[in-house]
């Protein structure tokens, strides 16, 4: 029997491997930011910054940010691979098994970890940005990313169960 799928899949496999890619050239960006900015004066430059009493702790708050972007480089990583493996299993026919459960257990593990992650960067943007220096970061909590996170668990469940009910199935013929 053959099986005829959408568009969407190739392009799916193509735009994971784009996104792998980007996500590894983001962190080597930041990593190279955190080490080519090890001044104040550069960074206030950068930032079009002007002195002022809270200029060290805007400075080191934005060092803050940078940091966490870094841990969420493996972390998205991490999601794109999983995501790429259940690819390779809806090319083979085989998308209902156990191992695509786990992986998507794993992948909302991993964005609830990103979504705390995000919200941490969100405060720091709240508390070094001052009137003089407004820092507006594009962090902090996001219903539509709790609401992937949930759907996620729900998901891992849906295929765990789909996967366990085939096997039930085989096991009958």
């Amino acid at each position: 029997m053959t099986r005829h799928y959408s568009a969407a899949l190739p392009i799916a496999f193509i735009v994971l491997r784009i996104l792998v890619v980007l996500n590894w050239l983001f962190g080597a960006a930041i990593l190279i930011l955190l080490l080519a900015t090890p001044n104040e004066q550069w960074i206030m430059s950068a930032f079009k910054l002007t002195p002022s009493p809270d200029t060290t702790r805007l400075v080191w708050g934005l060092r803050g940010v940078a940091m966490l972007g870094l841990v969420a480089i493996p972390l998205n990583h991490m999601v794109l691979k999983r995501l790429l493996a259940m690819v390779d299993t809806v090319r083979a026919g085989d998308p209902f098994v156990a191992a695509n459960a786990y992986r998507l257990q794993a992948i909302a593990w991993l964005l609830l970890v990103l979504q705390i992650l995000s919200m941490i960067i969100g405060a720091i943007g709240k508390t070094v940005s001052t009137p003089a220096h407004p820092v507006h970061l594009d962090a902090g909590l996001s219903v539509s990313g709790w609401l992937a996170v949930l759907l996620t668990f729900i998901l891992a469940r849906v295929f765990a169960e789909g996967a366990l009910m085939r096997a039930d199935l085989e096991g009958t013929v």
